[in-house]
């Protein structure tokens, strides 16, 4: 096959052969490009594939070289005695985390007053006064004084004329409820048999372990009466280590949740919405009868978050129980770290644009590239897309 791809060359003109030459490049160099863009783009937006990638770079620790095998016994020894300073330091790093898990106690208890007045005025236990409730957008801060007063009035008009329409309704009504639709990582949790529960949702609080405590965090949501549970406050407790693993300490890196533990729901009779009911056809063989029966099954719901699988005494998990519990303590502590400071902000969705600003501009950026790719060689008199394999534009698979 060489000797008959060298004779073809020789017979071609020596222009042909700088037209190949050029396609070749092209083929290679901006094509190339563009579909591993494309590639790239249809790769972060599959979570399965992001999901297996990052599994694969967990345990990609690099690949050694060789040249530790290679080094003489004396200099290995002296490597040892490196590894044992890097020990000491991840333990360091572990007094690190715990002083650091006693400042996140310490001003938890300075944010949590704003935290029990955000509650009040959420449940109408408290009506904030007329200066509490003023905001100024930028739009008014560009104003006259004159302006904004009138505007003001105006408003205020406006008000008064609903509220003389309609009933006054107390407090902020489904404040909670609306911050669990506003994100994706809660409201894929929730169904719609949830929601009339979620409506009696007054508060959630965070508690941190006491001083001198093994290190845990609980998070605590408070209910107003209702039909559904009899219990006030649903809890779950998520214990964490901050300390290296004696088999394995270079694999520290900060604490990490461990296990966590949920609590009974006292349902009322019927309102399980983790529970549901299905009616099934049985036809007997001998006598070819027909029968329904009764089954009651789990239910997709929020309130499973509560019943968490248990970490066995050994830590081995099976892969089901293992990825819920991953799940379970990226929410966790996404409660924790992001929805009760910042409630409010995921209600209005102002945290939502804020955390998803990133992402819509590398994306219109990806378009944007792609569709002067496709300019450019449209617009090119030289570009035939039989040579790079591209289909034209109204064959391509949308």
């Amino acid at each position: 096959m060489a000797d008959i791809d060298n004779k073809d060359q020789a017979e071609m003109d020596p222009a042909d052969m700088e037209d190949v030459e050029d396609v070749e490049e092209e083929e290679t160099g901006e094509d190339e490009n563009s579909k591993a863009r494309q590639l790239t783009v249809q790769m972060m937006q599959n979570p399965q594939i992001l999901a297996a990638l990052q599994e694969r770079l967990d345990g990609l620790n690099g690949s050694p070289s060789g040249y530790m095998e290679s080094l003489p016994k004396v200099v290995k020894r002296r490597v040892n005695a490196l590894k044992n300073l890097q020990v000491k330091c991840a333990h360091i790093e572990a007094k690190f985390y715990e002083e650091v898990h006693e400042l996140e106690r310490k001003y938890a208890a300075l944010y949590q007053p704003l935290f029990d007045k955000r509650s009040e005025i959420v449940t109408a236990a408290y009506e904030p006064t007329d200066e509490e409730c003023e905001w100024k957008t930028d739009e008014e801060e560009e104003l006259t004084v004159s302006k904004q007063d009138e505007m003001k009035e105006k408003a205020k008009l406006e008000e008064e004329k609903k509220d003389e329409e309609k009933e006054n309704p107390k407090g902020i009504p489904e404040f909670w409820l609306t911050v669990f639709k506003n994100v994706d990582l809660l409201s894929d949790m929730l169904q719609e048999h949830d929601e009339p529960v979620l409506k009696h949702l007054q508060d959630i609080k965070v508690k941190f372990s006491d001083p001198g405590q093994p290190m845990s965090f609980t998070l605590e949501f408070h209910f107003e009466p209702n039909e559904f549970f009899t219990n006030t406050v649903l809890s779950k407790t998520y214990k964490m280590r901050s300390e290296p693993d004696e088999s394995d300490p270079f694999s520290f890196d900060g604490p990490e949740i461990m296990s966590c533990v949920g609590c009974t729901i006292d349902w009322t009779k019927g309102k399980n919405v983790t529970l549901k009911t299905i009616k099934k056809k049985q036809k007997h063989k001998g006598r070819g009868t027909v029968r329904t029966v009764t089954k009651t099954v789990p239910n997709d719901s929020f309130f499973n978050f509560f019943t968490p699988p248990e970490v066995p005494e050994n830590g081995e998990l099976d892969e089901d129980s293992e990825a819920i519990l991953a799940a379970d303590f990226e929410i966790g502590h996404f409660i924790r770290e992001r929805i009760v400071p910042r409630a409010v902000l995921y209600f209005t969705g102002e945290a939502i644009e804020d955390d998803d600003d990133d992402y819509d501009e590398e994306g219109e950026e990806a378009d944007d590239e792609e569709g002067e790719e496709e300019a450019d060689e449209e617009n090119d008199p030289d570009y035939d897309p039989k040579k790079d394999g591209t289909p034209p534009a109204e064959c391509r698979q949308q």
